[in-house]
């Protein structure tokens, strides 16, 4: 007993005189140790998940070889789940089955819901962050989550307040900024802009509250900049060859997971101030989704992931969609100019005539259209992971195994031939239309907003959110992409899709002739 000061002295004196770099070696080696013995001495120890794999596949995640082809993860995996006869690859150094096949998807989201969970290990992964949150937890938690948000999600009342929100972020923030920009030579990051609005719109509609992030000034919010960093370090633990490596490093406090924890700590004290001004202005006639959760829940940790979830639903995905679209848009001008026709018949001529109800939004079909055919090539949420819970076969007859991470992955999906067709490169939202009506295909071929008991749901709420602002502002402003701009978006990690560059655009009020450049 005597010598366990003496080494746990030693053990931080031999962390406080090596470098980072070595530290990081001996980690990763430490690991491997570990592995390896679990490996021999376990019989029950998963041969789902091995770091020692010499096939392609393999090699080529561990080497990171593909991005010699490459641009993105995603993109390789696409490209390996289009070759496979069953859509369906195993990542065996990540335990990881990964299909795109829609039978599978539909087993997976529905027919076997019960056996594919989010599962303790995916938990785990995320569980610093989002906590309890409803995109981290299976059963009674997510249960619960679920009937509240739906019954308030459903209602006519919440409905028209989140359109009076948006309404009220475009026409007072987003506009004027625009307009803004357009005299200090009009260039934006129109990612940073869209983050920016969509984190001041879900605040104010989930929680009652305004911070402002899309002021004219654009001030730093530490909460944004925190959330950022917290999606992407948890993000990159998913992608560890094992848990163990992200877990010893937050053990001993090193490296990401410093970071990582540093980042939580400011949100979690961020969402709590959250909830401590809501209790001090009261919230049992407020209209906000968190004075609702609020006459349910005293458990103010509970109350604080909650919190978390909604951000991450409402803030994130909404601004990686918008800033899809206006990529897109910018590379396709015919189909901005059928969306400002479409807007000229519902709406009228008038271009800074704004849409005055969510009924009328609905009209806008071929706006639709192009939102949906944007989130088939780029969805803000890439890939899903479930974890089985028992040994199960998949329709397309592959195995898996009990404890085995399944993801499904709709960005794959949006590539495949075999459910769009030859043309599937294209951005075409006519593929979207009969008769000039918008018609939805299969959600499990389109898992973008999941489908199943797990469907998105505020989707409704962020079509809305979207289609606003497109709207709104293709109809006063020309975007123009600034150069160099890439052939494909390159992306960052996160628990969302994210351009590693951002968006940089030059503005201009339409009608109006870009100025000529001087060299």
């Amino acid at each position: 007993m005597e010598l366990e000061p003496f080494a746990l002295c030693s053990l931080m004196q031999l962390f406080t005189n090596v470098s980072f770099g070595t530290l990081c070696l001996s980690l990763a080696i430490l690991t491997l140790v570990i592995l390896a013995t679990f490996s021999s001495l376990c019989p029950r120890w998963p041969r789902t998940s091995t770091f020692f794999c010499s096939c392609e596949t393999c090699q080529a995640y561990l080497t990171s070889s593909w991005s010699e082809n490459f641009d993105n993860l995603c993109d390789w995996y696409s490209h390996l789940l289009r070759n496979s006869p069953t859509k369906t690859i195993h990542i065996h150094v990540l335990g990881n089955t990964i299909t795109a096949n829609p039978d599978n998807v539909e087993y997976m989201l529905k027919t076997r819901f019960e056996n594919f969970p989010k599962g303790k290990t995916f938990s785990a992964i995320l569980g610093d962050f989002l906590g309890r949150g409803i995109f981290n937890v299976d059963g009674e938690p997510w249960s619960f989550q679920k009937k509240m948000a739906s019954l308030e999600l459903g209602k006519n009342s919440i409905r028209s307040f989140a359109f009076e929100v948006v309404k009220f972020e475009i026409q007072h923030r987003l506009v004027p900024l625009l307009l803004l920009s357009k005299q200090n030579d009009g260039v934006l990051d129109l990612q940073d802009v869209f983050k920016r609005f969509s984190f001041d719109s879900i605040c104010r509609f989930s929680f009652g509250l305004d911070p402002m992030c899309l002021e004219l000034s654009l001030p730093i919010s530490d909460f944004a900049l925190s959330f950022d960093l917290a999606s992407k370090l948890s993000a990159e633990r998913a992608m560890s060859v094992s848990p163990l490596v992200w877990k010893i490093k937050r053990l001993l406090n090193v490296g990401t997971e410093r970071r990582l924890r540093e980042a939580v700590k400011m949100i979690n004290i961020l969402a709590k101030e959250v909830i401590r001004q809501r209790r001090k202005m009261g919230f049992s006639s407020h209209k906000d989704l968190l004075s609702r959760f609020m006459s349910s829940v005293n458990d103010e940790t509970y109350l604080k992931d909650i919190i978390i979830s909604f951000l991450l639903a409402g803030r994130d995905t909404v601004a990686s969609a918008l800033t899809s679209f206006f990529w897109l848009l910018a590379k396709h001008p015919e189909v901005e100019s059928a969306i400002l026709l479409e807007a000229e018949r519902v709406i009228g001529s008038d271009n800074k005539k704004e849409i005055t109800s969510y009924e009328e939004l609905q009209q806008l079909h071929y706006l639709q259209a192009a939102a949906f055919e944007s989130m088939r090539l780029y969805p803000p949420i890439q890939f899903d992971s479930k974890f089985c819970l028992e040994d199960d076969v998949l329709p397309d007859g592959t195995f898996v195994k009990r404890g085995t991470r399944v993801t499904y992955h709709p960005y794959a999906m949006g590539r495949l031939e075999e459910i769009w067709g030859s043309d599937w490169f294209e951005f075409r939202p006519e593929r979207w239309l009969k008769d000039g009506v918008f018609r939805p295909h299969n959600p499990f071929k389109y898992p973008v907003f999941q489908a199943g008991m797990r469907v998105c749901l505020g989707k409704e709420m962020a079509l809305m959110e979207l289609k606003s602002v497109a709207l709104s502002l293709l109809r006063r402003f020309h975007i123009e992409l600034l150069a160099p701009h890439h052939r494909t978006p390159r992306f960052s990690p996160g628990l969302t899709a994210t351009f590693s560059c951002g968006l940089p655009v030059k503005v201009r009020e339409q009608g109006t002739q870009p100025h000529p450049h001087h060299s």
